[in-house]
């Protein structure tokens, strides 16, 4: 979870081989912006679903178009980034790294 006010530097998503028609997108789940107004998940806001059939690192929030720079506005529950699987059921080890500063 980042908190409000982080603004979005870079990231990387790191896997194993997770298994035959696997899918991995990074994103946000559902959360409450700072005035109170609840945002819909978007689970491909930072990278769009991808095969993950091989062990990999790749970057996240790479362009403006995927996030980079943005900055976060949520309540003081924070903002919720999410890794999803999609495709087949997989099985190895996942890792997501997000950069951000407060300015």
């Amino acid at each position: 979870i980042l908190p409000n006010g982080a603004r979005i530097l870079s990231g990387s998503l790191a896997h194993d081989a997770l298994g035959s028609s696997t899918t991995l997108s990074v994103g946000h789940a559902a959360y409450t912006d700072s005035d109170g107004t609840a945002v819909a998940l978007d689970a491909d806001e930072f990278k769009a679903s991808a095969a993950s059939t091989s062990a990999q690192k790749v970057d996240v929030a790479a362009t403006l178009a995927l996030g980079s720079g943005i900055e976060i506005d949520a309540n003081e529950d924070g903002y919720p980034v999410t890794v999803t699987m999609g495709g087949a059921a997989g099985t190895g080890t996942i890792e997501l790294t997000m950069l951000y500063a407060l300015d």
